[in-house]
């Protein structure tokens, strides 16, 4: 399976402490030069995702080829965003991880599969690696995760957890 990451759901997890949910649901996972960038080189949460991504050794950073493409999204979303999808599709990704509502939305045009920061925990509960999400999810919350409460009534929902 074929795994490409933005950003978001790197620092979400590496933040609640559940960053090798990634590693065990995905095995190897690729990441664009520019959300290396943005987790590692300019990343503020030591300890966090800058040591866990530039330690992780199953994480491959690649660098997009097509330039173009990522001029192009540019106008719609931001760098990380933007090799996120490119790169997804210059490899043939089966699943792209992202939570950014423009990225999720160009994503679904582009009938690219993704999953997001609570479906990755949902995923983990479902494959028997959590037993409860609820309290990673308050964590996200309290870790200044923009995160709907529409969204986590339905995911704990559908995690058989009562909503919020």
């Amino acid at each position: 399976m074929i795994v490409v990451s933005n950003t978001t759901p790197l620092i979400g997890l590496a933040t609640i402490q559940r960053f090798d949910l990634l590693k065990q649901l995905f095995g190897e996972i690729h990441i664009a030069e520019a959300v290396y960038a943005e987790a590692v080189v300019r990343g503020h949460e030591e300890g966090g995702a800058k040591r866990e991504v530039s330690t992780a050794t199953w994480i491959k950073s690649i660098r997009v080829q097509d330039r173009l493409a990522v001029d192009v999204l540019l106008d719609e979303m931001d760098l990380g965003e933007a090799e996120t999808i490119v790169l997804a599709r210059e490899i043939g990704a089966d699943w792209v991880l992202m939570d950014e509502k423009r990225g999720r939305r160009k994503l679904a045009e582009l009938e690219l599969k993704k999953v997001g920061t609570l479906g990755i925990l949902l995923k983990a509960k479902r494959t028997g690696l959590l037993s409860t999400i609820r309290s990673d999810i308050e964590q996200l919350r309290q870790r200044g995760f923009s995160i709907s409460q529409d969204v986590i009534d339905a995911v704990l929902r559908q995690a058989n957890e009562i909503p919020l």
